[in-house]
């Protein structure tokens, strides 16, 4: 494998800051693999598990800062173990590429391995992207909003939850968010991997923006699919900028690819990559659309879906009128999930329960992890299409509740629908 024309030589600058980047990209991408690599989290395993014994102690001793050491990487990319780690991760870089500078000082260039990083970059943010896009176009990143979201008001929400409601109210654009990021994969390709940047950088941009102005904790990955995008485009950039400013033609230099001696190395190595491509996007696309039918919208709704006002509430058959105060009365229950209830209590505290439903024998079990929460047992019946009646014990106590199903039809939100024509803003 060699290069068929020639380059001049790296300056100093150009030689340490590669290194110093290929060793910081290479071991981001590595250590936040983040779904974009199948499977790569399991050969990393053991090095996880090490950082998880390092950070702690390097945040403790080195930079004198203590936080909850139990907490690693969770549904937050933004933990203080996250920019520990990314902390780290840059001194490594830094010490590292000084070394590498002092021992191989001598090398005139290093256009291969340049290559490699930028094929390493380019899959790592187009897989990334795409992983993302792909459950956007089915609407399992935003879902739509939920019964106990809609029943939220405005200013309880924090602003990720804003912004997750906003962006799960429309599918529409939920698909054009999750095309643009598919489009990404034109980086795979040599031909389109300059527009494919562009088209990523834009989505990355976009992601990041959210992340950041409504404090969505992702503001590490996003942060760094921007960068990749900007490291992918640099060469060119000076180039693309003198023709859109002076007008004149330019051309960008091709990325210098390796050329195999013999014919069969290049079939294998294509195909390789092609399979490699076909079979993680496979991946990406079954796996998002089956989970559309475990958590989307296309997943089968609980037996008792819906939003109940309490009517009635009788305990040891007394009836306990409805009171603004009172800890204890019901005043709506909310059935979103299959195995979970929320339940608002007149003093409009919400507590979420557990549920097993056996829809033959019509029983609703309702209960909580812990031990001392209040349990309920209960028979239930509809006894019309909209009233739904609980009887059955509270902990040792008999409870009768008669609940009144609400119209969701009612809720503007998610039955305004789209009109061409407003004759006057409907802005409510």
């Amino acid at each position: 494998m060699h290069s068929t024309s020639y380059l001049p030589s790296w300056s100093l600058a150009k030689k340490i800051s590669f290194r110093f980047f290929f060793i910081l990209l290479a071991l981001f991408i590595f250590l936040n693999n983040n779904g974009a690599f199948l499977y790569v989290q399991h050969l990393f395993h053991f090095p996880t598990l090490w950082l998880h014994q390092i950070i702690p102690w390097f945040s403790a001793n080195v930079l004198n800062y203590n936080y909850d050491f139990s907490i690693f990487t969770n549904g937050s990319g933004d933990t203080s173990y996250n920019y520990v780690l990314l902390f780290f991760i840059f001194l490594l870089a830094v010490f590292c590429s000084l070394i590498w500078s002092i021992l191989d000082r001598k090398r005139k260039d290093y256009s291969k391995l340049y290559y490699w990083l930028i094929v390493l970059v380019r899959f790592y943010l187009a897989f990334t992207l795409m992983l993302y896009g792909f459950i956007k176009v089915v609407q399992l990143q935003f879902p739509q909003p939920s019964l106990s979201r809609l029943l939220q008001p405005l200013g309880t929400m924090s602003p990720m939850g804003l912004a997750w409601t906003f962006l799960g109210f429309s599918k529409g654009y939920n698909i054009f968010m999750g095309v643009i990021e598919i489009l990404s994969l034109l980086l795979l390709f040599k031909r389109t991997m300059i527009i494919g940047a562009f088209l990523s950088l834009a989505a990355s941009v976009h992601v990041m923006a959210i992340n950041y102005f409504f404090d969505v904790p992702v503001k590490i990955l996003s942060t760094a699919l921007v960068v990749m995008c900007l490291f992918i485009l640099a060469p060119y950039l000076t180039t693309i900028l003198r023709f859109f400013l002076t007008y004149q033609p330019q051309q960008l230099s091709p990325l210098q690819i390796p050329v195999f001696k013999k014919r069969w190395q290049l079939i294998a190595f294509r195909s390789f990559k092609y399979l490699f491509i076909v079979w993680t996007i496979g991946l990406m696309i079954t796996n998002a659309f089956t989970q559309q039918y475990t958590y989307g919208s296309l997943a089968p709704k609980p037996p008792l879906y819906g939003i109940f006002n309490v009517e009635r509430y009788i305990l040891n058959g007394k009836e306990i009128l409805p009171h603004h105060a009172d800890q204890n009365r019901w005043k709506q229950v909310v059935v979103d999930w299959k195995d979970y209830i929320s339940i608002r209590t007149m003093d409009d505290n919400k507590v979420y329960f557990n549920t097993t439903v056996d829809v033959k024998k019509k029983q609703i079990e309702i209960n909580s992890k812990n031990t001392e929460s209040t349990q309920y047992k209960f028979k239930y019946a509809f006894t019309n299409d909209s009233t739904l009646v609980f009887k059955g014990l509270k902990n040792q106590d008999s409870l009768s509740v008669t609940l009144k199903k609400y119209n969701v039809k009612n809720i503007t939100l998610t039955n305004r629908g789209f009109h061409w024509i407003n004759e006057f803003p409907y802005n409510r």
